[in-house]
């Protein structure tokens, strides 16, 4: 038999495509390592390992996303993200080179192999269970009780006038419709509603743009990489979040009281716009555009453009303290720091806490409250997670990993602390 590396043999300087009905050529972790560079990535999934060096600039996640795991044992990743495996399968096959030597464990590094398949079997119960399908009714009402309060706000001041009373209710009201927005638009952008990857992509672009006014290219590409390498520098775009603030080990928080109600209305703004003009996102221009057109054209009959500038600002800067207290006391209170290699179910643990559900908790943070779960398996439908949890308690239980649930009104103050 011949060195590791060829089809039974030994690594050239670049490996291409096996030719067909030819023996995969082997490799060793020592040599999967050497690629993690620029222009030189190659990962493994299911023992199989892949050059993803040209192929990561078409990932539809975006290349710094598949980058993440690059001289990494991906497949618990390559499960969690996507949907249609069948489908995804399909683009592995052009980008195959070989697959790891026989005596060469599955994982690189001193990961726990028995807490790696008992993960597998916790995920495929949870599939036999069929929580991975969604209630198409839950999620109707929930996009049905945000075009409610859209409706509510403006009658207040269409039937009330544009006095005190009325437009701090209106402020209210749209400030927790965007905030319930938020969340439709992450169920979307994790696929978790409807069977088809594209359908959820459109219904999001429409969330986003037409209910918010962002762009759903931008959220994707921010936020799986959140998902990917939670709390992880250089990784997690949500622990550096500059000029505002900066998180974990080695930073300093820079104006606390300032982060909360500017993060939406400053960082989110211009970031997202950016995004928009560099990345040449038309279609999402034009639905946040339509957003803008929208809310103007609703609410400067009453108080002009100066006034309803100003209606805007309240209701980004109230739903920005929403989006910084309820998505991140479940993440800033935990360990952040540089990349440890762990197995998924690990890293995403180190990562995440709970937070006490209710029915009200579950609604106002969008079930975020569960972000174990959440985190674990992000294409599962929210509506699923208190079925699943019992079983990732268990799991926790038998491996020894913290599974932490606090009070809400603890989650908050932790983030302080």
């Amino acid at each position: 038999m011949g060195g590791v590396g060829e089809p039974g043999g030994g690594p050239g300087p670049r490996e291409g495509p096996a030719p067909l009905g030819a023996p995969l050529p082997i490799f060793r972790w020592e040599q999967i390592r050497q690629h993690d560079l620029p222009g030189d990535k190659w990962l493994v999934i299911e023992r199989r390992v892949y050059d993803i060096s040209r192929w990561a600039q078409r990932h539809p996640g975006g290349s710094r996303l598949i980058g993440h795991h690059s001289a990494e044992d991906a497949t618990d990743a390559f499960h969690a993200f996507h949907q249609d495996l069948h489908f995804v399968r399909k683009f592995l096959k052009p980008l195959l080179i070989g697959e790891l030597a026989p005596e060469e464990p599955s994982q690189d590094g001193a990961q726990n192999a028995q807490l790696i398949e008992d993960f597998r079997a916790l995920r495929q119960a949870a599939e036999d269970m069929k929580l991975f399908e969604a209630d198409t009714t839950f999620f109707a009402l929930l996009l049905g009780h945000i075009l409610a309060m859209e409706l509510l706000a403006w009658l207040l001041v269409y039937l009330l006038g544009p006095g005190w009373v009325s437009s701090v209710l209106a402020a209210l009201i749209l400030a927790i419709s965007q905030a319930q927005c938020w969340c439709l638009q992450h169920d979307l952008g994790h696929a978790s509603i409807f069977p088809k990857s594209r359908w959820n992509h459109v219904a999001q672009q429409f969330v986003m743009g037409q209910l918010k006014g962002f762009s759903a290219h931008w959220w994707n590409f921010r936020h799986f990489q959140h998902h990917a390498k939670p709390n992880i520098f250089h990784k997690d775009p949500d622990v550096t979040v500059a000029p505002v603030f900066l998180l974990g080990e080695s930073s300093v928080e820079v104006g606390g009281m300032v982060g909360p109600p500017l993060l939406t209305l400053v960082n989110f703004e211009v970031e997202n716009l950016a995004y928009m003009l560099v990345c040449m996102q038309w279609t999402d221009l034009l639905w946040a555009a339509s957003f803008y057109s929208r809310f103007f054209l609703s609410y400067s009959p009453f108080y002009g453009a100066t006034g309803t500038l100003l209606l805007f600002v309240a209701v980004r800067v109230l739903e920005s303290h929403w989006f910084v207290w309820i998505t991140q006391m479940n993440h800033i209170p935990k360990e952040i720091g540089h990349e440890k290699h762990r197995d998924w179910a690990s890293s995403q643990l180190a990562a995440t806490c709970n937070v006490e559900p209710s029915l009200f908790i579950d609604w106002f943070s969008g079930h975020l409250n569960f972000q174990i779960e959440h985190h674990l398996f992000p294409t599962m439908p929210r509506h699923n997670y208190r079925r699943v949890a019992p079983l990732v308690k268990a799991f926790c239980a038998k491996h020894g990993l913290h599974y932490e649930v606090k009070p809400f009104l603890t989650a908050l103050v932790d983030i302080i602390g």
